[in-house]
C-alpha cells in the first residue's frame, strides 16, 4: 500500500531520496555509499516494558454507549518465540489479558497543519472531538464535539474575543477546562446556570508530542494526570534540530487493519507502487518477471500485548501498539551497539548507540521512517506519516512541502483502491475468520500475520468500537474514494495555501488572456504595429493554454488521479 513502502527500509529512504522527489539528487557524501553500505544499519529500539494499563471508569454517559469495552487487568503474559508465517498458534483461542483500545495515547493531527484561529471536528477511535486553540492557557485542547445546551456540534463554533469556545446556535462558551463560562438566555439576575456540571464539555487529556496533537480518549476525572503516568511513544529524533521532518497525514476508506497490515508488507511494493518506488532489498534476487519481486525472509523476534519486533534482510521494524509503525537506518557501514530500553515509552536513538566502522568524525548519515495508524471508524483510518533525517536537509529548505505531498499522495493513490475492495472481502468472510479466508504461506507476509495474531489474541480479531457502529460503511465510486481534497488537501497547511494560490494562478491567467484580446480589438483601427498586435494574441493564446493545463493540474493533483496499473 502507500507507504509500506517505506517499511522496507533501504527502499524506504532511496524513496525519500528519488522518487518521492524524482528531479533531485541528494548530493553525495565525501565517500560514495554503495548499496552494501546503505542496507547496512542499526534498529532503534524500543521499550517493550509499559506501564501497567488503567483500569477504565465507564461512568461518564459518553462511554456508557460502548458497553462492551475491554477491562485490562494487573498483569500480561509475553510471547517472546519466533513467529512462522503460517503458525497455527492464529486458530487458537487464548485467555492473555485483553487489549484496552481506550487506555491509549492516540495521535489526532500534526500541529501545523492545524489552524489556531479556528476549531477543528475531528473523529479518532470512533469519538467525535473538536480540536481548537486555547490562547489563555497557550495549549491545545481537545473536547467532545458536542455542546450539553442542545447537542450542536462545537467545531462548528468560533473562539470568541475572550480566547473561549462558542457554540454559534445558542451563544454558548467554554473555557480550556470545559467549563460553561457564558449562558446568554441566562438572566443576570437569576441562578448561576452555567455553572451546574451538565452545562460542562467532557474534556480530554491532551498533549503535544513530536509535533502531533495526541488525546486520551477518557474524560474521567483520574484521568486528568495520565500524563504524568503513561505518555505516548517518544521520538528523540522528531525533536533534533538536525533533522528535517517532512510530514503529512491522509484519511483512507479503509480500516485502520487494514491500513497497518498494509504498512507492513513490503512484498506488495514492486507491483502495487510499480515505477514509483525502488524494490524492497532482497538477499537473491533474481529477476522473474517485469517488477522484479522476489523472497523476503521476514521473522518475528517478539510478539506480546504491546506488540512486535520484525527482523529481515536490510532491516528491521517495530510496531508498538496500537499506532505505532516504526523503523530507522543508517547510512553508514556500523557496528551494532548495546541499545537498551527507555522508560515512560520513548524510543531509544540508535545514532547513540551506532559507531562508524570508518571515519568516526564523519557524522552519521540517519533516516528514520515513522508510521502512526489512527483508527477512525469501522471502514474509516488516517494516516500521519514522519521522514526525519539528517542528510539531504537542502531539499526541505528549497522545496515546498506540498510538491512532497504531491509525489506522496500519486503513491498513496496507487493502491487505495485496492485496499478498500480487500477489506470488504475480508469482512464478507468475518475478521476472526482471516487465516482461514487468506492463504498466507510464504515469510514474506511474516508481519501481516502477527499483526493478525496479535488482533486475535489481544482483541478477539477486531478493534473493540462498543455497540457504537455496526458494519462497514457504503462504498462510493471510485473518483469519491480516491478524492485528495476531502482526504487530504483540507486537512493541509501546506497544500491548502498551494491549492488557493494556484487556482488564482489560474484566473489571472484567464484574465490576462481575456485582455491581451480586448486590446487587440480595440486597437484594430489604431497605429498599433502588427507585430504589437501578434505579440498580444500570441501571449493570449499562451495564457489561455497555460490556464487550461494549470486546470487540468490541480485536478489531477488536489482532486483525482486515477491509476490503472493495467496500462503500465
Amino acid at each position: 500500500m502507500h507507504f509500506s513502502v517505506l517499511t522496507s527500509t533501504s527502499n524506504k529512504m532511496e524513496a525519500l531520496k528519488g522518487s518521492l522527489i524524482p528531479s533531485l539528487q541528494i548530493p553525495s557524501t565525501p565517500t560514495t555509499l554503495h548499496k552494501t553500505q546503505f542496507l547496512n544499519f542499526q534498529f532503534c529500539p524500543i521499550p517493550t516494558s509499559f506501564l501497567k494499563s488503567i483500569q477504565r471508569n465507564t461512568s461518564r454517559s459518553k462511554l456508557l454507549s460502548r458497553s462492551k469495552l475491554f477491562a485490562t487487568s494487573s498483569s500480561s503474559t509475553a510471547s517472546t518465540e519466533p513467529i512462522d508465517p503460517t503458525d497455527p498458534l492464529l486458530e487458537t483461542d487464548s485467555q492473555e489479558e485483553k487489549f484496552d483500545w481506550f487506555s491509549q495515547w492516540y495521535p489526532v493531527m500534526p500541529v501545523r497543519d492545524l489552524d489556531k484561529r479556528v476549531p477543528h471536528a475531528k473523529k479518532v477511535i470512533g469519538f467525535d472531538v473538536v480540536v481548537w486553540w486555547d490562547r489563555n492557557e497557550g495549549s491545545w485542547k481537545v473536547f467532545d464535539d458536542t455542546c450539553p445546551h442542545r447537542l450542536a456540534p462545537l467545531s462548528e463554533g468560533r473562539i470568541d474575543q475572550w480566547g473561549r469556545l462558542q457554540c454559534v446556535y445558542h451563544g454558548w462558551c467554554f473555557n480550556g477546562s470545559g467549563d460553561c463560562k457564558f449562558i446568554p438566555q441566562a438572566p443576570p439576575d437569576g441562578p448561576p446556570v452555567h455553572t451546574f456540571k451538565k452545562a460542562c464539555v467532557a474534556a480530554y487529556p491532551c498533549t503535544v508530542q513530536n509535533g502531533i496533537l495526541w488525546f486520551w480518549p477518557n474524560s474521567n476525572p483520574e484521568y486528568k494526570d495520565i500524563l504524568s503516568k503513561k505518555k505516548p511513544p517518544y521520538i528523540p529524533e522528531l525533536d533534533d534540530p538536525s533533522y528535517v521532518k517532512p510530514m503529512a497525514n491522509r484519511d483512507f476508506p479503509f480500516g485502520y487493519e487494514i491500513l497497518i497490515e498494509n504498512l507492513m508488507d513490503p512484498s506488495h511494493v514492486p507491483y502495487a507502487h510499480f515505477k514509483l518506488l525502488p524494490n524492497p532489498p532482497s538477499k537473491n534476487r533474481v529477476k522473474l518477471d517485469r517488477e522484479g519481486g522476489a523472497p523476503i525472509d521476514i521473522s518475528i523476534e517478539k510478539l506480546d500485548k504491546n506488540g512486535f519486533q520484525a527482523t529481515r534482510y536490510g532491516g528491521n521494524s517495530r510496531f508498538m501498539a496500537p499506532c505505532t509503525y516504526y523503523s530507522a537506518v543508517s547510512l553508514t557501514s556500523v557496528n551494532p551497539g548495546n541499545v537498551s530500553d527507555q522508560g515512560n515509552g520513548s524510543v531509544s536513538s540508535a545514532g547513540n548507540n551506532m559507531q562508524p566502522s570508518s571515519n568516526s568524525n564523519v557524522p552519521q548519515q540517519r533516516g528514520l521512517l515513522v508510521f502512526y495508524c489512527v483508527p477512525v471508524s469501522p471502514g474509516r483510518s488516517r494516516l500521519i506519516l514522519i521522514f526525519p533525517r539528517n542528510f539531504g536537509v537542502w531539499i526541505d529548505k528549497i522545496i515546498p512541502r506540498w510538491v512532497f505531498h504531491v509525489r506522496l499522495n500519486l503513491v498513496l493513490d496507487s493502491d487505495l483502491y485496492l485496499l478498500h475492495i480487500e477489506e470488504r472481502k475480508i469482512m464478507d468472510a468475518g475478521s476472526s475468520n482471516w487465516q482461514k479466508a487468506c492463504f498466507v504461506p510464504t515469510k514474506s507476509d511474516a508481519q501481516v500475520v502477527a499483526f493478525r495474531k496479535w488482533l486475535k489474541k489481544y482483541s478477539d480479531g477486531q478493534i473493540n468500537w462498543g455497540e457504537m457502529f455496526s458494519g462497514l460503511p457504503p462504498s462510493t465510486p471510485k473518483e469519491q474514494l480516491m478524492d485528495r481534497y476531502w482526504s487530504h488537501v483540507v486537512n493541509c497547511s501546506s497544500c491548502r495555501v498551494a491549492y488557493k494560490g494556484l487556482n488564482a494562478l489560474e484566473v489571472v491567467l484567464q484574465v490576462v488572456s481575456i485582455v491581451s484580446i480586448g486590446i487587440v480589438a480595440a486597437t484594430k483601427q489604431t497605429g498599433m504595429s502588427a507585430v504589437a498586435r501578434t505579440t498580444l494574441v500570441l501571449m493570449a493564446v499562451l495564457c489561455f493554454a497555460a490556464s487550461r493545463w494549470l486546470a487540468h493540474f490541480i485536478y489531477k493533483n488536489f482532486h483525482f488521479h486515477d491509476y490503472n496499473h493495467a496500462l503500465l
